[in-house]
């Protein structure tokens, strides 16, 4: 890979390479037991294939900060998985992970590529989406073969273009409500799965904690995700769509430890803070009132549970310090 040594590293560059190597070396130890413990070889094989990503990640950024001098992450290593633990998801849990995951990995990514200015930077950014890409065709695949992916809901194909007439097209909490847009469906749909996802995720982790701040912390996270859950299904179920099926079913019955506490606390922590900027997509996008309304209320539930999180983190001396900038102030009185 090309290094300009004569260019620093942006903030913006740390910021996203930094964030990057938490998630791959957490990523590393899920999928590590996960393919531990899977039976099936097709998914097993998509399982792979993500592990090998997060390792050849963790690998670019580890080269990138060793030639600026910055000091590499601590993240998650070995100490943080216990691969002999009892499996604590289905197989086809881990397939469904790994597409969601991948999903996320490609917002992210894409967003750091357009923010970047050094081309090491922006070669890596480039090959990660191309790796992504690949993973999730992989991970489809093998879902559609398996006839478990789950499709979207179809809508009626129009008769002919038209425009909008009324400001009703805006209502939400009174008068005659629109039917929902095509985009308001696919936001809706998104943020059923990603929470179904979260909460098959927080279901196992809080069987498994070991610390009691950090099992009731996962129970209140599975009953804000099936809170969340409940009012989106209403909406679609409201306009005769179907409403896609949870993974409540794919999480086993083992209490035995399988993650650290810390690990898990960050994952709960990352899963939220995209599920935030899902909300936050979705708000932009949408016409109706009560719909924004619903997504500005639960954003702000979730920011909350974020902040409760972070707050135990801490305490417990889990909470590795981001990158930030100098404070100058405490620099001139030193």
């Amino acid at each position: 890979m090309k290094t300009e040594h004569n260019i620093r590293l942006t903030s913006t560059e740390i910021a996203n390479l930094w964030t990057n190597y938490m998630h791959d070396s957490l990523s590393s130890c899920v999928l590590s037991f996960f393919l531990e413990k899977t039976e099936d070889t097709e998914i097993k094989s998509v399982l792979e294939y993500a592990l090998s990503l997060s390792k050849k990640h963790i690998q670019t950024i580890t080269d990138i900060f060793n030639h600026e001098n910055y000091p590499i992450p601590v993240g998650f290593t070995t100490e943080d998985v216990d691969l002999k633990a009892p499996r604590l998801f289905s197989d086809t849990f881990h397939l469904n992970y790994v597409y969601h995951m991948t999903k996320m990995g490609l917002t992210s990514d894409t967003l750091a590529l357009s923010l970047a200015a050094r081309s090491d930077v922006r070669d890596y950014y480039s090959e990660c989406i191309a790796s992504s890409i690949e993973l999730q065709h992989r991970a489809v695949g093998v879902q559609l073969s398996k006839g478990i992916y789950i499709r979207p809901p179809y809508i009626t194909t129009p008769k002919s273009v038209d425009f909008v007439k009324h400001q009703s097209f805006l209502t939400g909490w009174f008068g005659e409500r629109k039917p929902l847009l095509a985009i308001e469906i696919m936001q809706l749909h998104h943020n059923i799965q990603t929470n179904a996802i979260g909460k098959a995720v927080v279901m196992g982790f809080s069987q498994v904690a070991k610390t009691a701040d950090v099992r009731d912390y996962m129970v209140r996270g599975k009953k804000i995700s099936t809170k969340h859950i409940e009012i989106f299904d209403s909406l679609l179920t409201e306009n005769d769509l179907p409403v896609p099926m949870t993974w409540d079913s794919d999480v086993m019955d083992s209490t035995v430890p399988a993650f650290s506490d810390k690990l898990m606390m960050f994952h709960t922590f990352s899963l939220n803070s995209s599920g935030m900027g899902n909300y936050g997509s979705a708000i932009s996008t949408t016409t109706r009132r009560d719909l924004v309304t619903h997504y500005i209320r639960l954003n702000t539930e979730v920011g909350q549970y974020v902040e409760d999180g972070v707050n135990i983190m801490i305490k417990h001396g889990w909470m590795e310090q981001p990158p930030q900038s100098i404070d100058r102030d405490e620099i001139a009185k030193d």
